[in-house]
């Protein structure tokens, strides 16, 4: 259940950043307004709250471990809502980075 739990945790801060961050995009870059960017930069603050709520203790573990979400999250992100076609490339290096976020978060260790 606690790595259901961080999966759906590193979900959410991923739709809560990478949303956040294409909000501002949008509002500036395609000149979309205000309302965007302030949707955005509410978005973006929501995210900071979501990891402390990860089981793990570790600052520097949780956040390089939502660094392989955010890389996979991003592509994922600019397919669905840009049209964005990822190569073999992008998918294999994203695959690579949900393996390395897998042994940083959820690998076995020993209490001491």
């Amino acid at each position: 259940m606690t790595i259901l739990r961080s999966a759906a945790l590193f979900a959410l801060a991923a739709l809560l950043e990478i949303g956040g961050a294409w909000l501002v995009w949008q509002g500036v870059r395609e000149h979309r307004g205000r309302l965007w960017i302030t949707g955005g930069v509410l978005a973006l603050g929501a995210y900071g709250f979501v990891a402390t709520f990860q089981p793990d203790a570790h600052f520097g573990r949780v956040l390089a471990a939502y660094g392989g979400i955010f890389v996979a999250g991003s592509l994922l992100w600019g397919v669905v809502a840009d049209g964005f076609r990822p190569d073999r490339w992008d998918i294999a290096g994203a695959l690579i980075c949900l393996a390395g976020m897998a042994v940083i978060m959820w690998a076995p260790r020993s209490t001491r």
